[in-house]
């Protein structure tokens, strides 16, 4: 196992985005110094001699990759051959780089739609690749397996540090808030913002509101990540979340208080409702000695907060 030092120069790719934004600020808080990141703009990672000149240039000791195309149900549903090349050729450069450069520790950020739609509940990590997946999400699923998967096959073959951890639905700062590709709980932050600024009377969300999900506040997944990157050097992925669901109707209901909107909500039972349920057992993270902090509803007016002091900023 690769021990860190707070000298080491870590890479985090993705370090604008919910995740990486909130690595870099967990890595921050536990006293590394040396923390590098590049915008899409200025590193695009499909492209794979600019990935490999980056790191010839740079040589990272260690690198989180948290950069990804990701979405919700609708843009997983419209652009599946994007999700599925874009997150293979990102994982594929920079884990390939991430051997060849010799970097002494990687981690590789999954997500919990990689396990599949009946999977037992709470999903252990080996329920993986045991069945069918959620054909509204397949496509970045998919993509995800294969880099985690990859992680894997490198350490087998050539005793690389290449570890995977797979994050719960997240939320919190930085987070995307475009009503066409975000997820539940940053668009409903909007819409209940956004009706209660324009006095509406009612907001639409998709589906039934029946199905269950897990939230984790984004700083307290950064957290996770630190300690495992500090802590943990095994084969299989960790699960990360707080082991703790709630169905889409009482998060609803939750955000509206929060924001203070009080109107009605109105069920579109035509859209999809996704996965019945989704939560991630906890225990093999819990045993590692890690356990999350900030519980949901402290952790949605957080989020709220951060939105609208930064409504002139945020994806939108």
């Amino acid at each position: 196992m690769a021990n860190l030092s707070k000298e080491d120069k870590i890479y985090v790719a993705g370090h604008r985005g919910l995740v990486g934004s909130a690595i870099v600020r967990s890595l921050k808080r536990g006293g590394y110094t040396n923390i590098i990141g590049r915008t899409h703009s200025e590193l695009d990672l499909t492209d794979q001699q600019a990935v490999r000149a980056f790191f010839e240039a740079e040589k990272p000791d260690v690198v989180v990759l948290a950069a990804a195309k990701v979405g919700g149900i609708n843009a997983n549903q419209t652009m599946p051959a994007e999700f599925a090349y874009e997150n293979m050729q990102i994982q594929c450069n920079v884990i390939k780089c991430c051997h060849d450069y010799k970097v002494k520790k990687l981690l590789f950020l999954g997500s919990t739609c990689i396990y599949p739609k009946m999977a037992p509940q709470p999903i252990p990590e080996d329920a993986l690749l045991t069945g069918p997946l959620e054909v509204t999400n397949e496509a970045y699923a998919i993509a995800k397996i294969s880099g985690m998967e990859m992680c894997r096959f490198f350490k087998i073959q050539y005793g690389d540090d290449f570890i995977s951890c797979m994050p719960t639905n997240l939320y919190g700062p930085y987070d995307n808030y475009d009503l066409s590709n975000s997820h539940v709980l940053p668009a409903m932050i909007r819409k209940f913002h956004e009706a209660k600024v324009n006095n509406a009377p009612t907001v639409e969300l998709w589906g039934t509101g029946s199905p269950l999900r897990e939230f984790l506040y984004s700083d307290d997944m950064a957290d996770a990540c630190v300690y495992l990157l500090e802590n943990y050097s095994g084969e299989q992925h960790v699960n990360i979340g707080t082991g703790k669901e709630v169905t889409i109707k009482q998060l609803a209901e939750l955000v509206k208080d929060t924001v203070g909107f009080t109107g009605d909500i109105v069920w579109n039972s035509d859209m999809p409702d996704g996965t019945p349920r989704k939560l991630a057992d906890v225990s093999k993270l819990h045993s590692l000695g890690w356990t999350h902090k900030v519980e949901l509803e402290e952790g949605v007016k957080l989020a709220y907060e951060w939105f609208k002091e930064n409504v002139d900023t945020a994806r939108m």
